[in-house]
């Protein structure tokens, strides 16, 4: 595995420190390692390191070692690596923290998930067990990758590698169910939480609404939010953009709208997620009048709208002719830093050419009468 510099190739300069006899410190040979962007030379360096009386391995050298082989995709070295790990002196450690790197190089750089896996369980064979936070971490690159069969089966290994489950390992677990459309089973793994002794979070409630609102079931969305004040857990304001956003999508607006005028009386104050969620839902709904107001709330509150709210209310604004607003709104879009494109523009013109046209024949008929 440990690549060799071809001999006739010249030896860099952060590599002829390795032919010193002088002793070198930790922090000395992490500065031979940091310039170092080839990972042959990264592995010829350790090579070299490695077989020098003054070697003292330890874990910010390995770290900074496999950082260099992740930025190259050189993920097969890392193997090499981490036996070599294995074959230091039983007093060497490495900590949790190392190996949550090397996990989420696996799965987030590599997209190799079983090998974080498999990295995972072997952990207690370097005598370093996994924290929840490196066990939560895994099971959230399954449900991200959608590899719902395989998060109970990691799920029931938390005993043998000393993990003690918490609520956000739940949450994970039950965002992965919910995904899956596995709500029964969502709610069974909710009700469950309290005999394990743990308490649903905001976020375990706010999950299991958002899925539900996604899927158009708005109302269970609601049964969940009573359940959640019930149990004293008190919402925030994603949960209240989710019901808004529920309730908008299924055309429900003046319902979304009077929830975002009570978010106040709860203790939440409405954020820029919530005033679009309203938008979107008066622009689908055709009140393009009351969109615009809303944007001027918004804006007035140093909210920023999206581009597409900006384009979706000018197209709409012309459609229903009110040429007036579409300019305060245009003025509005440059003073925010958008461009208008072309199509923006396009539909401008045809509207103002039709609004034209419609005053000539009012003309035309005035002049008969």
């Amino acid at each position: 595995m440990v690549s060799r510099l071809n001999s006739n190739a010249p030896i860099l300069d952060p590599l002829k420190r390795l032919y010193h006899k002088d002793w070198l410190s930790p922090n000395e040979v992490l500065k031979i390692f940091k310039p170092l962007i080839d990972p042959n030379h990264v592995l010829y360096a350790f090579d070299k390191i490695s077989q020098r009386k003054d070697y003292q391995p330890n874990e910010a050298l390995y770290s900074l070692i496999i950082q260099k082989l992740s930025q190259a995709r050189k993920l097969n070295a890392i193997e090499h690596i981490l036996s070599r790990i294995k074959a230091e002196p039983r007093g060497f450690r490495v900590s949790d923290d190392f190996f949550y790197n090397v996990i989420k190089i696996y799965g987030n750089v590599g997209g190799h998930i079983d090998k974080a896996i498999e990295t995972l369980f072997s952990m207690p064979e370097y005598h370093c067990w996994p924290t929840v936070k490196t066990f939560s971490c895994v099971l959230n690159m399954l449900v991200c990758a959608k590899q719902f069969d395989v998060i109970h089966e990691v799920y029931l290994g938390a005993p043998k590698l000393g993990v003690e489950i918490d609520t956000c390992c739940l949450n994970i677990l039950i965002k992965g169910l919910c995904e899956c459309g596995k709500f029964d089973a969502a709610f069974e793994l909710l009700d469950e939480l309290p005999k394990q002794g743990l308490k649903p979070s905001v976020r375990t409630y706010s999950t299991i609404m958002h899925f539900l609102c996604e899927r158009g079931r708005v109302e269970e969305a609601f049964e969940v939010y009573k359940r959640m004040e019930v149990e004293g857990v008190n919402p925030d304001t994603i949960v209240f953009n989710t019901l808004i956003s529920g309730l908008c999508r299924r055309g429900r607006v003046a319902e979304g709208m009077e929830l975002f005028e009570r978010m106040g009386l709860k203790g939440c104050s409405p954020n820029s997620g919530t005033y679009l969620a309203v938008m979107y839902g008066l622009l689908g709904s055709k009140m393009f009048v009351e969109a615009k107001n809303l944007m001027d709330q918004m804006i007035s509150k140093r909210m920023l709208p999206s581009y597409v709210s900006f384009k979706l209310l000018i197209h709409g604004l012309c459609d229903e002719n009110l040429l007036g607003d579409v300019d305060s709104v245009l003025m509005m879009m440059v003073r925010q830093g958008f461009v208008p494109k072309m199509g923006t523009w396009r539909k401008i013109m045809e509207s103002m050419a039709s609004q034209r046209m419609i005053e000539r024949c009012l003309l035309d008929d005035i002049k008969l009468l």
